[in-house]
């Protein structure tokens, strides 16, 4: 068995996690070696490897927040990915770093025994002609070069072939169920529970247009943009690309989900941390 473990940067207590998880995880008889910035962190012996190796291990270790294990997420391809949380909110990363070295030893053992449970997350993809972007598992952004007053798209949202809405917005937001507690929030968009197979659909700032729209998880949402010179279409808030407008964005459920493995979070108790 491979373990890739991949840890928060410039963080002191993930290198330490990641170190004492390595050495359990030796210890169990797995193969296991850290990210490359973590290994030099640790004196760089043995020698760390890229994040994208995790594609080709049997588990990986995210240690840090939701963002360090989403980092690990869009590198791991279909590779199971067990979050340890250090301390933020946790809508993904269910493990405290008390239970890190338990909980991690649990799925090697039950990969030796091939019985790993994982749970599937949706994510993601919008594309436009010959482009596709890279898979999201929050949310994917349609807007303008800049957002404000004065600022701004022209838009129109189709969902299945049928028209929404459409009118002026700083952009329009589609987000997974997992996506609703991050960007969607702040954009007073609803929550969806997990077990909700459902995808949502929120104009940000719009002029007029419509609420918030759970629309089915595998429905093909649509997004006409005018008005402006180009289009910009952000994954996850980290991924941006430029279109040239007019344009239209296409933005459907996508494989590989991202695979959890590991104890679930409880997703009220994390929610209690927002406030």
């Amino acid at each position: 068995m491979d373990v890739g473990i991949v840890a928060r940067k410039g963080s002191d207590r993930a290198v330490a996690v990641a170190a004492d998880l390595r050495e359990a995880v030796t210890a169990a008889g797995a193969s296991v070696w850290v990210d490359t910035e973590t290994a030099d962190a640790l004196d760089g012996v043995p020698a760390g490897r890229p994040v994208s190796a995790l594609t080709d291990c049997d588990l990986a270790v995210a240690v840090g927040g939701d963002g360090t294990l989403l980092f690990a997420a869009r590198n791991a391809g279909d590779t199971p990915i067990v979050g340890i949380n250090l301390g933020e909110v946790g809508f993904l990363n269910a493990v405290s770093p008390e239970n890190a070295t338990e909980a991690v030893l649990d799925e090697v053992e039950a990969f030796n025994r091939g019985e790993m449970a994982v749970r599937e997350v949706p994510r993601l993809a919008a594309r436009s002609g010959e482009w596709t972007s890279v898979p999201a598992a929050n949310e994917i952004v349609i807007q303008g070069g800049r957002r404000g007053p004065g600022a701004g798209i022209d838009y129109a949202v189709h969902i299945d072939g049928s028209r929404y809405s459409g009118g002026h917005a700083d952009g329009v937001l589609i987000a997974t169920p997992t996506g609703s507690t991050a960007y969607n929030l702040s954009e007073r968009g609803p929550l969806v529970h997990p077990s909700v197979s459902g995808l949502v659909v929120n104009e940000m700032v719009a002029d007029e247009g419509m609420p918030p729209l759970v629309t089915d998880i595998d429905s093909t949402i649509t997004v006409s943009v005018e008005g402006v010179d180009e289009a910009v279409v952000v994954s996850d808030g980290r991924t941006v690309t430029e279109l040239d407008a007019p344009a239209e964005v296409t933005v459907e459920r996508t494989t590989p989900p991202m695979r959890l493995a590991g104890p679930p979070s409880d997703f009220f108790e994390a929610l209690g941390k927002l406030s």
